[in-house]
């Protein structure tokens, strides 16, 4: 089934799903939703079952070896890949992805490739997952959102392509605002604040925005803003500071290089944001 009105040069994404009714879902709202009607962006379900090969359009059978839970069929998922990419072979196949626990972390730098491809295919699981042999057969890239195991792949689909979808052109509002979330440039992101200046709380304590917000002073905010970005990713995520901190001691071995020849400085350079 596909959703919205695909433009001439749409991201394309395709999702083979036991359950194409969870689709557009979330992402018919909102932003998401405006861009898939607007043409941004298309969708495509794809029913598994309609691959069965029997009456009873069965998609799984017991594992080999024993164990609990049933498998998701190679005959019935090589038959779905095929038809909707072309085979593993093809050459405008673009990337196909696997939503798995054991994959590849889903983190901003892997949301900017997927964007950067024209047409996107997921593969949602069920069950105790699918046969080891279409992984292999179709080189399909394995994708985890986190550390949990969820009831099927369609969440994570979900998640997935909402994290790319707002990354497109002209779905964002504020072209500023993707460049100084989360992620965006190894950090978490500072904290935001909003009227009244002077918030009363539950308990009845004052609680006021920082002065430097108040000031206007653009630089001023922009340190402010890089300190407790910093401050902030060094407290709850020393894994993504350690990662920060190599690059920014490579960005300034890069600058200190940059001055010698009187190119301009980069992004941890004097004036710059978190």
């Amino acid at each position: 089934m596909n959703h919205g009105a695909a433009g001439p040069l749409a991201w394309t994404v395709r999702v083979l799903t036991l359950f194409p009714e969870m689709f557009p879902g979330s992402l018919g709202l909102s932003l998401a939703g405006k861009a898939l009607e607007n043409g941004v962006w298309s969708l495509e379900t794809v029913d598994i079952r309609a691959f069965a090969r029997d009456k009873h359009r069965s998609v799984d059978d017991t594992p080999f070896g024993g164990g609990p839970g049933m498998v998701m069929r190679p005959d019935v998922l090589d038959a779905a890949l095929t038809q909707v990419t072309g085979g593993p072979d093809a050459p405008d196949r673009g990337r196909v992805i696997y939503l798995s626990p054991r994959g590849r972390l889903l983190d901003q730098e892997l949301v900017r490739e997927l964007v950067a491809t024209p047409t996107l295919t997921i593969l949602c699981g069920r069950y105790e997952g699918i046969d080891e042999r279409v992984i292999e057969a179709h080189r399909l890239e394995e994708v985890s959102l986190g550390d949990f195991v969820l009831s099927g792949g369609e969440p994570a689909a979900l998640c997935l392509i909402d994290a790319c979808v707002r990354l497109l052109p002209g779905v964002m509002g504020n072209v500023d605002t993707a460049g100084e979330e989360s992620f965006e440039w190894g950090l978490l992101e500072y904290p935001h604040y909003t009227r009244p200046a002077v918030w009363q709380d539950p308990r009845g304590q004052e609680r006021v925005v920082p002065e430097v917000l108040l000031s206007g002073h653009h630089e001023r905010v922009r340190a402010w803003r890089l300190a407790e970005a910093e401050r902030i990713t060094r407290d709850r995520r020393p894994d993504l500071w350690g990662r920060y901190e190599q690059r920014k001691r490579a960005e300034e071995e890069a600058k200190t290089i940059r001055k010698r020849s009187g190119r301009r400085p980069g992004r941890f350079g004097e004036g710059s944001e978190g």
